[in-house]
Protein backbone atom coordinates (compact mmCIF):
# COMPACT_ATOMS: atom_id res chain seq x y z
CA UNK A 1 0.00 0.00 0.00
CA UNK A 2 1.36 3.07 -1.32
CA UNK A 3 1.26 5.67 1.88
CA UNK A 4 1.78 9.79 1.71
CA UNK A 5 3.42 10.69 5.33
CA UNK A 6 4.04 8.17 7.75
CA UNK A 7 1.60 10.24 10.61
CA UNK A 8 -1.78 10.13 8.17
CA UNK A 9 -1.64 6.59 6.65
CA UNK A 10 -3.54 7.88 3.34
CA UNK A 11 -3.22 6.90 0.19
CA UNK A 12 -2.28 9.67 -2.13
CA UNK A 13 -6.02 9.86 -3.84
CA UNK A 14 -6.93 10.08 -0.40
CA UNK A 15 -4.61 13.00 0.14
CA UNK A 16 -5.95 14.25 -2.73
CA UNK A 17 -9.60 14.29 -1.86
CA UNK A 18 -8.51 15.09 1.90
CA UNK A 19 -7.22 18.51 0.36
CA UNK A 20 -9.70 19.20 -2.26
CA UNK A 21 -12.41 19.01 0.71
CA UNK A 22 -10.32 21.32 2.41
CA UNK A 23 -9.87 23.30 -0.02
CA UNK A 24 -13.28 23.71 -0.92
CA UNK A 25 -14.33 24.10 3.02
CA UNK A 26 -11.62 26.92 3.45
CA UNK A 27 -13.65 29.10 0.03
CA UNK A 28 -17.43 28.17 1.68
CA UNK A 29 -16.00 29.91 4.83
CA UNK A 30 -14.89 32.50 3.43
CA UNK A 31 -16.54 35.60 4.10
CA UNK A 32 -15.28 37.62 1.16
CA UNK A 33 -16.83 38.00 -2.27
CA UNK A 34 -16.18 34.99 -4.29
CA UNK A 35 -16.24 34.15 -8.18
CA UNK A 36 -19.20 32.10 -8.80
CA UNK A 37 -20.08 30.71 -12.55
CA UNK A 38 -24.06 29.55 -12.85
CA UNK A 39 -24.85 28.08 -16.51
CA UNK A 40 -27.05 25.85 -17.30
CA UNK A 41 -29.86 24.82 -19.80
CA UNK A 42 -31.75 26.66 -22.58
CA UNK A 43 -34.49 24.96 -22.01
CA UNK A 44 -36.16 25.97 -18.64
CA UNK A 45 -39.24 26.38 -17.49
CA UNK A 46 -40.64 29.58 -16.23
CA UNK A 47 -40.78 28.49 -12.69
CA UNK A 48 -36.96 27.70 -12.80
CA UNK A 49 -36.18 30.74 -14.40
CA UNK A 50 -37.76 32.63 -11.61
CA UNK A 51 -35.99 30.74 -9.40
CA UNK A 52 -32.46 30.98 -10.84
CA UNK A 53 -32.86 34.62 -11.32
CA UNK A 54 -33.59 35.10 -7.70
CA UNK A 55 -30.33 33.04 -6.86
CA UNK A 56 -28.35 34.95 -9.32
CA UNK A 57 -29.93 38.59 -7.82
CA UNK A 58 -29.41 37.19 -3.96
CA UNK A 59 -25.48 35.90 -4.93
CA UNK A 60 -24.77 39.72 -6.63
CA UNK A 61 -26.60 41.26 -3.67
CA UNK A 62 -23.59 40.23 -1.05
CA UNK A 63 -20.85 41.27 -3.73
CA UNK A 64 -20.08 38.05 -5.21
CA UNK A 65 -18.44 38.30 -8.78
CA UNK A 66 -21.06 36.34 -11.15
CA UNK A 67 -19.93 34.55 -14.24
CA UNK A 68 -22.58 33.18 -16.95
CA UNK A 69 -22.75 32.60 -20.38
CA UNK A 70 -24.64 34.12 -23.12
CA UNK A 71 -28.13 33.14 -24.76
CA UNK A 72 -31.62 32.35 -23.31
CA UNK A 73 -32.84 30.00 -20.26
CA UNK A 74 -30.56 29.69 -17.57
CA UNK A 75 -28.19 32.15 -18.47
CA UNK A 76 -30.31 34.64 -19.43
CA UNK A 77 -32.13 34.33 -16.16
CA UNK A 78 -28.87 34.54 -14.18
CA UNK A 79 -27.94 38.12 -16.63
CA UNK A 80 -31.62 39.45 -15.50
CA UNK A 81 -31.01 38.86 -11.70
CA UNK A 82 -27.12 39.89 -11.60
CA UNK A 83 -28.71 43.13 -13.81
CA UNK A 84 -31.41 44.05 -10.79
CA UNK A 85 -28.99 43.36 -7.85
CA UNK A 86 -24.94 45.05 -9.20
CA UNK A 87 -24.43 44.54 -12.92
CA UNK A 88 -20.88 45.75 -12.45
CA UNK A 89 -20.28 41.97 -10.49
CA UNK A 90 -21.82 40.35 -13.96
CA UNK A 91 -19.44 39.12 -16.28
CA UNK A 92 -20.92 37.19 -19.12
CA UNK A 93 -18.88 34.95 -21.78
CA UNK A 94 -20.34 34.65 -25.13
CA UNK A 95 -19.62 31.05 -26.83
CA UNK A 96 -19.59 33.36 -30.04
CA UNK A 97 -20.62 37.27 -30.83
CA UNK A 98 -23.53 39.79 -29.69
CA UNK A 99 -24.75 39.54 -33.29
CA UNK A 100 -25.67 35.71 -32.90
CA UNK A 101 -27.67 35.37 -29.68
CA UNK A 102 -31.50 35.88 -29.99
CA UNK A 103 -32.97 39.88 -30.10
CA UNK A 104 -34.33 39.51 -26.33
CA UNK A 105 -30.68 38.33 -25.01
CA UNK A 106 -28.88 40.97 -27.03
CA UNK A 107 -31.09 43.78 -25.73
CA UNK A 108 -30.39 42.61 -22.56
CA UNK A 109 -26.86 41.64 -23.22
CA UNK A 110 -25.94 45.31 -25.16
CA UNK A 111 -26.83 46.96 -21.71
CA UNK A 112 -24.15 45.22 -19.38
CA UNK A 113 -20.52 46.65 -18.69
CA UNK A 114 -18.62 43.27 -19.13
CA UNK A 115 -19.44 41.18 -22.10
CA UNK A 116 -16.78 38.59 -23.36
CA UNK A 117 -17.83 37.81 -27.44
CA UNK A 118 -15.54 35.61 -29.32
CA UNK A 119 -15.81 36.23 -33.04
CA UNK A 120 -12.90 33.64 -33.76
CA UNK A 121 -15.60 30.87 -33.47
CA UNK A 122 -18.72 32.63 -35.40
CA UNK A 123 -18.37 29.74 -38.24
CA UNK A 124 -18.35 27.07 -35.27
CA UNK A 125 -21.64 25.20 -34.59
CA UNK A 126 -23.43 26.69 -31.25
CA UNK A 127 -22.65 23.35 -29.16
CA UNK A 128 -18.63 23.51 -30.02
CA UNK A 129 -18.50 27.15 -29.36
CA UNK A 130 -20.07 26.31 -26.25
CA UNK A 131 -17.79 23.73 -24.86
CA UNK A 132 -15.39 26.09 -25.27
CA UNK A 133 -17.14 28.74 -23.90
CA UNK A 134 -17.99 26.61 -20.58
CA UNK A 135 -14.55 25.64 -20.17
CA UNK A 136 -13.81 29.31 -19.88
CA UNK A 137 -16.13 30.27 -17.30
CA UNK A 138 -15.33 27.50 -15.26
CA UNK A 139 -11.44 28.59 -15.30
CA UNK A 140 -12.45 32.04 -14.78
CA UNK A 141 -14.67 30.99 -11.27
CA UNK A 142 -13.68 29.25 -7.71
CA UNK A 143 -17.31 27.75 -7.88
CA UNK A 144 -19.77 26.38 -10.63
CA UNK A 145 -23.79 25.58 -10.16
CA UNK A 146 -25.01 24.16 -12.62
CA UNK A 147 -28.82 23.88 -13.86
CA UNK A 148 -29.21 20.76 -15.88
CA UNK A 149 -30.95 18.02 -17.33
CA UNK A 150 -30.09 14.01 -16.91
CA UNK A 151 -30.11 14.14 -20.65
CA UNK A 152 -27.14 17.80 -20.92
CA UNK A 153 -24.29 16.00 -22.01
CA UNK A 154 -22.36 19.28 -22.80
CA UNK A 155 -23.12 20.22 -18.76
CA UNK A 156 -22.08 17.02 -17.33
CA UNK A 157 -19.05 17.44 -19.39
CA UNK A 158 -18.41 21.22 -18.27
CA UNK A 159 -18.99 19.64 -14.31
CA UNK A 160 -16.40 17.16 -15.14
CA UNK A 161 -14.08 19.94 -16.35
CA UNK A 162 -14.75 21.42 -13.40
CA UNK A 163 -14.19 18.85 -10.86
CA UNK A 164 -10.71 18.35 -12.59
CA UNK A 165 -10.42 21.74 -12.18
CA UNK A 166 -10.66 21.31 -8.50
CA UNK A 167 -13.70 23.72 -8.45
CA UNK A 168 -16.60 23.66 -5.66
CA UNK A 169 -20.10 22.20 -7.80
CA UNK A 170 -23.27 22.17 -7.68
CA UNK A 171 -25.79 20.52 -9.79
CA UNK A 172 -29.10 21.18 -9.98
CA UNK A 173 -31.28 18.43 -12.10
CA UNK A 174 -34.07 20.22 -13.78
CA UNK A 175 -35.91 16.84 -13.97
Amino acid sequence: MEQVGSATGLKSNETLSVDTFLSELQLIQEKSAKKIALIGSRHISYTHQQLIEMLAYALALVDNNIITSGSSGTNFAVAKGVQRANPKNLTVILPQTLEQQNSESRELLSSLPIVKEHPERKNMTLNQAGELCYMEVVDECQQLICFLYHTSTTLKETINYAHEQHKIVTPFYLD
